[in-house]
Order: structure tokens, then sequence, then C-alpha cells
């Protein structure tokens, strides 16, 4: 810029001067030749002044427009903190100072933009939701921790490459296809093979507008979803059959009973005997579900305390006796032989109560007659157990690991012969649970099954 205008002002005087010397000589006879030499000689000392002149006023007037250049330069490369410094009055001073406003402005929205970005990953990072922007060339503009997980790829290094390669499952890569096909919102599910292997749902929205183009794709892990709504319908089959069974029977009898068989006393007494068993089995059923709803609802209301563990054991085994003499069963305590007094544990009564019935009542079912159940118990530092262990048919390997779900049954044709409602186990675990113990089982087919509980000791 100095350059500029210095090459300007000095072509403009040496023009000026070439002109007027010209003229001089043209019309200058010899008689003016000294004059001549006396102007030329003003002229060239006029030219050097002209030249310092140029020069200075060159430089004054370059330097407010370099700042000028400058402070833009930066300011096109981001760095909005630069002050452009220019002194003096006039319009270059006035161009600085709104250049400076500007850069202002501009840093104070791009800290906002900032802000809001990082916020928006905040939130994005700590949705539940997998993520994914993707531009038209299904290139990953952004991805957020949570779709990494769920597809089992590293969120940080994958923005710019192509989704369909960082996942490779054809099922989902058909997904997002469907969905920038279309103009409308899609949604998908597919089974990921992980491992571990999840359901997972996609939703693929297209960007609106034509300012971006591409789409957002948002995962969901449904997995634990379809779990529980498979464990509900598998819940509400069995609620149905296992209330129709005894009703069908109720209904039938009634109805053979109004055909003529309550006129004859032994036929009537044997329709009612029924009638009343599957009353009490509809009953029992009934109790098992509102105890298993209050107990998955935190609604038991239970009351912790200090229990003698043997004498509960000894009232349990004095309730069911009656029952194991009837299949001539023998049934056994076995106290702790290294206890020099009673065992306590620190329980609730009535659910204590309801664990030893549950579990000596299952061992009676599934016992034959002439078997042997033994009731043992002991205490190991801070913890005391009691064990419940029959002689009976025994539980094969493969079905251990679900005797506590609701309603499973090993052999679901004895189960309903002996009378069991499938609940008895899920009640037990579900109130040891809820009392801070442990409860396990051990079983050898056709040899026998022990269940041991743990609660916690009292007074050690």
């Amino acid at each position: 810029m100095f350059w500029r205008l210095f090459s300007s002002y000095l072509l403009l005087v040496i023009t000026a001067v070439g002109l007027v010397g010209l003229v001089i000589y043209i019309r200058a006879e010899d008689v003016f030749w000294n004059l001549f030499q006396e102007v030329a000689a003003a002229i060239a000392a006029v030219l050097l002044v002209a030249v310092a002149a140029s020069c200075v006023l060159a430089r004054r007037l370059a330097r407010p427009m370099d700042e000028l250049n400058e402070g833009a330069r930066r300011l096109a490369e981001g760095d909005f903190g630069h002050k452009i410094r220019v002194s003096g009055h006039g319009e270059h001073v006035s161009l600085a100072e709104t250049m400076n406003a500007m850069s202002s402005r501009l840093a104070a929205m791009f800290d906002l933009l900032e802000h809001d970005r990082e916020q928006l990953r905040a939130i994005l990072s700590g949705m539940v939701e997998g993520v994914i922007a993707i531009d038209d060339h299904r290139q990953i503009v952004f991805a957020n921790e949570r779709a990494g997980v769920l597809l089992g790829f590293d969120a940080n290094r994958v923005v710019k490459r192509e989704l369909c390669e960082v996942v490779l499952q054809p099922e989902f890569r058909a997904i997002i296809e469907q969905g920038l096909s279309g103009s409308e919102p899609h949604r998908g599910e597919f089974e990921w093979k992980g491992p571990p292997s999840r359901t997972i749902s996609v939703y693929v929205s297209r960007f609106p507008g034509s300012g971006m183009p591409g789409a957002v794709v948002v995962l969901n892990d449904t997995t634990e979803h379809k779990q529980t709504e498979k464990l509900r319908q598998e819940f509400v089959a069995n609620v149905s059959h296992e209330l129709k069974t005894p009703l069908a029977v109720i209904k039938s009898t009634i109805e053979t009973l109004a055909d003529g068989a309550a006129e004859d006393p032994e036929a009537r007494s044997l329709f009612l005997a029924q009638v009343t068993r599957e009353a009490d089995r509809l009953e029992a059923l009934i109790q098992d579900l509102l105890s298993l709803a209050r107990i998955e609802a935190g609604q038991l209301g239970l009351e912790p305390q200090s229990v003698p563990l043997g004498r509960a054991i000894t009232d349990c085994v004095e309730r069911h006796h009656a029952r194991a003499e009837s299949k001539t069963l023998t049934m056994v305590e076995r106290p702790p032989t290294d206890s020099t007094g009673e065992v306590y544990v620190w329980a609730d009564a009535d659910a204590l109560r309801q664990v030893m019935d549950n579990l000596v009542d299952n061992a009676i079912k599934y016992t034959p007659n002439g078997g042997r159940i033994t009731v043992r118990w002991g205490a190991s530092g801070d913890t005391a157990h009691f064990e419940v262990a029959d002689t009976g048919i025994g539980i094969p390997d493969e079905d251990l690991p679900r005797v506590f779900e609701r309603f499973y049954r090993v052999d679901k044709a004895r189960s309903r012969s002996v009378g069991g409602t499938g609940l008895g186990l899920s009640i037990v675990k579900h109130l040891v649970q809820a009392m801070k113990g442990q409860v396990r089982v051990a079983s050898s087919l056709g040899k026998g099954t022990t269940f041991r509980v743990t609660l916690p000791r009292y007074g050690h």
C-alpha cells in the first residue's frame, strides 16, 4: 500500500516538473540559458522536497490501511479477539472502530454457538438412546457414545466414515435405506447379533428442508422390554390356564349334580368333595397371586424382629405333620450340634413362616410315599441358615436355574396332580430377598432336593 501511494505521488510531481522544464527549454534562447540553469537547479531542489513529502504522506496514509488489511485478515482467520489500533481522525478510524465492533459481536456469537454445541453434545452423550447423524452420502456426521455401545464401534473414530462400513449387519442397513428413500420417518427393529445379542429398535428421520441433506438415526435397546413383555404374556397365559382348569372341573361337576347326580347320596358326596377341592385350589392360587403382587409392588410392610429359628422350625413341622403322616413320610428335625443355645434370626415372623411352609409343603408334594424330609438349621458368623431336604424325585440340572420363576414346573402333569400353583418358590425367593437373605437349591435327579435359606443372624 505504501509503495503504491508513494509511486503515485512521485509520478505526479515528476510529470509536472518535466512539463514545466520542457516548456522552458523550448522557449528559451541563449540569452536565457543562465536563467534556465538556475530554474533547473530550483526544480531539482523542489523535486527532492516533493519526493520527501510524497514519502511522508504516503507512509501516513498507508499505515492505517495496512492495519485495516491486517485486522481483516486476522478476522477472516477467526482471531476475533484482535483489535485494530488506528490513530487520528477520518474514515479509516471509523472503519477500524466498525471492524472492532463487528469482531466483538462475532466473538460473542461464536462463543454462544460453541456453548450451545457443547451443551448439545453433553445432552446427546447422556441419553440412553443412541443417536447418529448422517449426510446424503451416508457418511457419519455425529455419533454419541450410546450409539457406539449399542452397535459396537468407537464414537470418536467413525466421523466421516460411511455408516454401512461401520455397521455391517444387512438388517440394519436395510432399515436405513428404507428411511432415506421415503419422506416420512421410518421405524424398524432388528436383532443385533452381538456380543451380547440384543433387540434394537431404529428410528430414521430425514432432516427437514434442503439446508442439510441427510438424516438422524435414533437407536433404542428394547431387549429388556421384549423380555418383560414375553414374561407378561407367559404369566397371563399361565394364570388363565390355572384358573380355567379348576373352574372347568367345578362347572362340569355342578352340571352333573344338576342332571340328577345330586339325588344319589354317594355320588353327591363324591362330587361335592371334588368341588371343595377345586375351590380350595382356586383360593390358594388367588392368595399366592395376591401375595406375589404385594411383594413385587413393595407393599409387604415387613417388620423385622428377633425370631428363634429352632422354635419356628418346630412349629412348621407340627403344622405339616398330619399331611406328611398321611403319605407315610418321616419328618426329622436336626438342630445344630455345636450350638449351646437358641439361634435367632433377624426377620419378619409372618414372612419367615410363609417361606418355611412353602418349602416344607413343596417337599411333601414331591416326595413319594415312605420318603424322608429333614429340616436342619445352624449358624455361622453373622448369618444363620436352615435347610429343607427331601428324598423326592429331584430336579434335572437344566431346570435348576428356573425353579424360582413364576409358574415354572419341572413336571407340569405331576405338579397339577399334586395341587401346586407354581408360585410357591417364586414367593419364597422374593420374601427371602426382602429380608436381606439368600435361597439356593441343590438336587440330584431321583435322589432328592435340598433348599437352603440364609438370613441375617441376631445377637451375634
